[in-house]
């Protein structure tokens, strides 16, 4: 039965395969026009993704954006209905064990048998698992050698999503799917984790990551993709998915009629005026932040004026996934 959207994804598998990067060839997850629904509802639609070997790519999706269904079919849990993939070069449906004897995966949720040991958590995996590692070096790995003798139940929430980690690494798998890692931990732990996945990407591994923390995206992630509405909305490093947001500089000015109408700022900075705390502030957005800072501080050296705190903060993630989900950065502060 024909569905919405599927001359979209036809069209896109009819043409010629050129990446945005041009590297599809030195990919571990290639995918291309790839499509399902659920019934007449069109979950993923003409999805492109590359993830090359070696980095950090992040996965993000607003909600109901087919993430979570995206990530299924790379990892062959899900047959799609059109287009094309290839994970170390082979279909992940057709050869669903070559892939995961070399995939590590991290769930949202991981079901422990809390009564027993660290350390017979990781030789009960050992004795499922298709790949050889050593325990003790595992858990070195993670930050849990001191705790193996320890019951599962008796570790925080940090420790626990190490020990799925641990897991994950187990036989350094070339790839590792990582699903909302940090989700609930504390600020300590999450940096925590944080150090070990860079580890694991420093020594080659090539990392799939999915989080709701966008500030965590930008501190791990070397290429990132936003998913809306079953597509792509865009994807690149984050270089190059944050050049077209301004920086915004922030500062306090008791004189509200200051700067006067013949200083104005130059082309390319926007000048507004705002109340942010209870306090009257200048906003300068452009996206080159020394323009906006140098004319800034000049105009007001000129002008004897004696600026109150200052902020300069670059274009974040945040107000890109806001934008192309439709929402303001108030409402997203809010939700």
């Amino acid at each position: 039965m024909y569905r919405r959207g599927d001359a979209e994804c036809m069209e896109k598998l009819a043409s010629p395969h050129q990446s945005a990067t041009g590297m599809s060839r030195d990919a571990v997850i290639d995918a291309r026009g790839i499509c399902y629904s659920y019934g007449a509802h069109r979950a993923v639609n003409s999805v492109d993704l590359q993830v090359r070997r070696g980095e950090i790519f992040a996965l993000l999706g607003t909600n109901g954006a087919g993430k979570t269904t995206t990530l299924e079919i790379l990892q062959g849990f899900r047959a799609r209905e059109s287009g094309k993939l290839t994970v170390f070069g082979t279909d992940p449906r057709e050869r669903p064990e070559v892939v995961r004897s070399r995939t590590g995966v991290v769930l949202q949720e991981a079901g422990f048998f809390g009564e027993i040991s660290v350390t017979a958590t990781v030789k009960l995996w050992k004795s499922l698992s298709s790949r050889s590692d050593d325990v003790d070096r595992v858990l070195n790995t993670v930050g849990l050698d001191h705790r193996g003798t320890h019951s599962v139940t008796s570790l925080s929430g940090g420790e626990r999503r190490r020990l799925d980690l641990a897991l994950a690494i187990w036989g350094d798998p070339e790839l590792i799917i990582l699903d909302e890692p940090t989700t609930g931990l504390d600020p300590e732990s999450r940096r925590t984790l944080w150090s070990v996945i860079g580890d694991l990407r420093s020594a080659g591994t090539t990392i799939v990551l999915t989080t709701h923390y966008l500030e965590e995206a930008e501190a791990l992630a070397d290429r990132v993709a936003i998913m809306h509405g079953g597509e792509i909305a865009v994807t690149g490093s984050l270089s190059e998915v944050l050049a077209s947001r301004p920086a915004r500089v922030t500062v306090e000015v008791d004189d509200i009629y200051w700067p006067p109408a013949h200083h104005r700022p130059p082309d390319g900075v926007d000048m507004r005026r705002d109340v942010q705390r209870g306090k009257d502030v200048l906003v300068l957005e452009s996206t080159d932040q020394q323009l906006a800072l140098t004319w800034l501080m000049n105009t007001a050296a000129a002008d004897s004026v004696q600026l109150g705190p200052l902020r300069a903060t670059p274009a974040s993630l945040e107000e890109v996934f806001l934008e192309i989900s439709g929402q303001s950065l108030s409402e997203g502060a809010n939700s």
